[in-house]
């Protein structure tokens, strides 16, 4: 179902897009995906921690983030791992509990911290290291993995990656999984207690 272009969307959302058109960034996050990311970060219990794997320009953050608001208890992490990229996203007026870094995914997720959202949307932590945002889940914590529907123009080893994915996450039996059709297709997981 395609949304309305009358619906509106939170400013900061508003802002991020409007950078990734001035960087010529092609690969923000679908509205409908920022929709059910607001409204699983709007569910998070207090003092929960976000990590968004591939920032762009910041639309996915600001879905995020505007889920979250106008509460202060909880920090999001957004990790780029392009410069020029990550610098167009830190042009964002964030508030104080939100960090963006330029950093490589893996990286971070290698700092063991646990989180209670992950939003693996960047080659790492999705088609490399996906276990490592499994295991930087805490119990009950979501996983949303994004571009899950295969595209007419995705190469032989691109598909071969996604099905790889899809796979570890519908038969992983520490998780409990579902795939949506939401945007370019999202697969979310519940880590078990």
């Amino acid at each position: 179902m395609a949304m309305s272009a009358e619906v509106p969307v939170p400013p900061l959302v508003a802002a991020a897009s409007a950078r990734a058109r001035q960087a010529g960034f092609p690969m923000s996050c679908d509205p409908a995906v920022g929709r059910l990311l607001a409204a699983l970060a709007a569910h998070l219990p207090e003092g929960a921690r976000v990590l968004e794997l591939g920032t762009g320009t910041g639309v996915g953050t600001a879905w995020i983030i505007s889920g979250l608001l106008p509460r202060t208890d909880v920090s999001v992490a957004s990790v780029e791992k392009d410069p020029g990229t990550a610098a167009a996203a830190a042009d964002g007026h964030w508030p104080s509990f939100a960090a963006l870094r330029c950093d490589d995914a893996l990286d971070v997720l290698a700092e063991g911290r646990a989180f209670d959202l992950i939003f693996a949307d960047a080659p790492g932590g999705k088609w490399d290291g996906l276990d490592r945002s499994v295991a930087a889940l805490r119990p009950r914590g979501l996983l949303i993995v994004d571009d899950m529907t295969p595209q007419p123009n995705w190469t032989d080893s691109h598909r071969a990656a996604q099905d790889k994915v899809r796979q570890a996450l519908m038969s992983s039996p520490g998780l409990t999984s579902a795939e949506l059709p939401v945007g370019s297709g999202v697969i979310l997981s519940v880590r078990s207690a």
